[in-house]
C-alpha cells in the first residue's frame, strides 16, 4: 500500500470519530470525500493499527479491507451529499449560494506592461 493512501485513510477514521460524536439527529450525511480513501484501500489485507481498530468499532486485527467496507456501507443509501461547510453539523437554510464561493476581482499589479 503507498504510504499517502495510509495517510489519507488515517484521515478518515479521526473525521469518522469526529463524525460520530455528534448526536444522531444532529448529524449530517457522511461525508462523500470518503469514498476515494476508502476504495484506495479497499483491497488491503495489511491490519490496521489497534488505535485505528478501536475508534472505528472493528475488532482487533480488523484490516484496511474491513475498514473500507464499514464506511464504503454508511455511504451506500445516501441520497444527498453535504457540502463540505456542512461536515460535522447540520445546515437548517439549503440556499447554497451563501456557502458559494463568489468571484473575486483579479488583481493584475503584478503584471505590469
Amino acid at each position: 500500500m503507498h504510504p499517502a493512501a495510509g495517510l489519507q485513510f488515517e484521515r478518515v477514521v479521526d473525521e469518522y470519530v469526529r463524525w460520530r460524536a455528534i448526536a444522531e439527529a444532529e448529524r449530517p450525511p457522511a461525508p462523500a470525500w470518503w469514498w476515494g480513501p476508502a476504495l484506495d484501500v479497499r483491497g488491503f489485507a495489511s491490519a490496521l493499527g489497534p488505535s485505528s481498530c478501536r475508534r472505528l468499532g472493528l475488532p482487533d486485527g480488523a484490516t484496511y479491507a474491513d475498514a473500507a467496507r464499514m464506511l464504503l456501507k454508511l455511504l451506500e443509501d445516501q441520497t444527498t451529499v453535504p457540502w463540505p461547510y456542512d461536515f460535522s453539523r447540520k445546515v437548517v437554510s439549503t440556499d447554497s449560494d451563501v456557502r458559494d464561493l463568489q468571484p473575486q476581482p483579479s488583481d493584475d499589479s503584478a503584471f505590469q506592461p
